[in-house]
């Protein structure tokens, strides 16, 4: 790895109190926790995740959406 990226690495580690190997382990460990949370979504949940990606909506305009409907 990149020297300057081991010494940022070190750095936030000491800043959060554990050591490098800890935070790499949690990061691992939330990749795969995120995978295990959309498999336990309804089908119908589940298939409408990313849609918005697909159609080249703006995050802008969808908060926009939001704001007006629930505001």
């Amino acid at each position: 790895m990149d020297s300057e990226l081991v010494r940022t690495a070190k750095t936030e580690a000491g800043r959060r109190g554990k050591s490098v190997s800890q935070i790499v382990g949690e990061f691992f460990d939330s990749l795969a926790s995120g995978r295990r949370a959309q498999s336990k979504l309804p089908p119908i949940t589940a298939s409408l995740i990313g849609i918005l990606k697909a159609r080249g909506i703006p995050k802008s305009d969808y908060r926009k959406h939001l704001r007006e409907k629930y505001l």
